[in-house]
Parts: structure tokens; C-alpha cells; sequence
């Protein structure tokens, strides 16, 4: 029970990484609060995860939505001990082909919703707090199409250095966990089976360890950084890719 008695939030916890971590810190002691925007899919989550779970309504795009988030979850819970900035956005955004609401829409949900939310967790955690950024391989590679997505990815990694370098006085540590291709609702976007088949076994072929990732991989590195297991890394990104970005 490595989190037992510890308090979590999870932005995007409705499904995918951020669902599968939850049951993982739940299974481990915590509780858990999970966010989501589509009102079936978060009830659906908090059914699976349990009574004992909040689930609360918000979009990360929304400064005043994240200020409620953390108003609700001091209500349940007092305080945090661990964040989990998990809420993000992927689309291709080629040169030639993408809009200013495109661009708007990744920045926001990938650097403004992870820069606001942990500015409003922050007054919730104390000394031992542990906060945790998604990012991505793509932050290590240039990736023809994926210009915006790799930006906004580069700028979490950023945020994790940074953020870490001014929370270090509290007592509250910082990293980042970068996954390469995970099997997702997200990732498989509106491909048929058969199509995601496909998809899945020409992208497994070009990943050094011979597969796409499962939430659980991600899970459990997210799980080592909110634990006091990590309680010497600080700045760090754990990069979860199969090797995809390295070799």
C-alpha cells in the first residue's frame, strides 16, 4: 500500500491513463478524486472506482472551472498530497494545415490547463506533496505533422523543471512522466477495430520493445513518483516509451 491514507486528484481521470492510475492509487490506500468534462463518462468512472471516489465536473481550459475544482476537493478531502496533471489534448497539426482554433485548443488544454491547475492545487499541499505532469516522447523528437502537440508537450517538460525549482521550498516535488504510443480511447480516436488493428501493429514494429504501451505502464511510474519511494527525484521525467524516443 504504497499512497495508504494519501489524498490524490487526477485532471482527466474519466478515462485511459488518468482512470487506470486512479483505480492504481486506490488499490494502493489513496483516495481519490478524478476530473472529467463528459458528465456520463466521469459518472461511469466514479461507479467504477467506487463511492468513495469525487468526481468533479470541469475543463482544464476553464480558469474558473479549476478554481472550483480545488474548492471542491479541499471540501472533501481538507488537502492534497498528490496531483496528477493527466488532462491533455492530441491532434496533428501540420504547417500547412491547421487553424488558429486548432492551435488554441491544444495550447490550452497541454500548457494553460496544466499551468492553472497546479496553481490551484498548490495551496492544498504541504510538505511531502508530490505533483506529476503528463508529457510525452514527442518532447524528445521531431515528429513530421505534430508541431503544436510537441510544442505544448516541450512546454510541460519546461514546467516540470520549473515548477520543481520554486516548489522545492515547500517541501512539495515535481516531475513529469512522458509516454510514447499507449492504447487509448485518446490515442485510437475515431479508427474502427479493425482499422486501430492495423494502426496498432505497424506502430509496434517501429517501437524498440515490439509493443504499444497499456495505461498500467504509465500507471506505475506515475505511482512510483507520487510515492515516497521518489522522494529524492525532483525535476526528473520519467520517459515511458518502450525505447521508442531513445534508440
Amino acid at each position: 500500500m504504497m499512497l495508504q491514507g494519501k489524498k490524490a486528484l487526477i485532471t482527466g481521470g474519466s478515462s485511459g491513463i488518468g482512470l487506470t492510475t486512479a483505480r492504481l492509487f486506490i488499490e494502493n490506500g489513496a483516495r481519490v478524486a478524478i476530473t472529467g468534462t463528459d458528465p456520463v463518462k466521469l459518472d461511469n468512472a466514479r461507479q467504477m472506482l467506487g463511492n468513495k471516489t469525487v468526481a468533479i465536473r470541469a475543463d482544464v481550459q476553464s480558469v474558473a472551472d479549476l478554481t472550483r475544482m480545488a474548492e471542491e476537493t479541499k471540501a472533501a478531502f481538507g488537502h492534497l498530497d498528490i496531483f496528477f496533471a493527466n488532462a491533455g489534448a492530441a491532434a496533428a497539426t501540420p504547417i500547412g494545415g491547421t487553424d488558429e482554433a486548432a492551435y488554441t485548443r491544444l495550447m490550452d488544454i497541454n500548457v494553460k490547463g496544466v499551468f492553472f491547475s497546479v496553481q490551484a492545487v498548490v495551496p492544498l499541499m504541504g510538505k511531502g506533496g508530490s505533483i506529476i505532469l503528463n508529457s510525452s516522447w514527442l518532447d524528445l523528437r521531431g515528429v513530421a505533422g505534430r508541431a503544436i502537440l510537441s510544442a505544448s508537450k516541450a512546454a510541460v517538460r519546461s514546467f516540470a523543471r520549473t515548477f520543481a525549482a520554486e516548489l522545492a521550498p515547500k517541501g512539495i516535488r515535481v516531475n513529469a512522466v512522458s509516454p510514447g504510443s499507449i492504447i487509448t480511447p485518446l490515442h485510437r480516436g475515431n479508427r474502427s477495430d479493425a482499422d486501430f488493428q492495423t494502426y496498432a501493429e505497424a506502430t509496434s514494429k517501429i517501437i524498440p520493445i515490439g509493443r504499444m504501451g497499456l495505461p498500467e505502464d504509465i500507471a506505475n511510474a506515475v505511482l512510483f513518483l507520487a510515492s515516497d519511494k521518489s522522494s529524492y527525484v525532483l525535476g526528473a521525467e520519467i520517459i515511458v516509451d518502450g525505447g521508442r524516443a531513445e534508440l
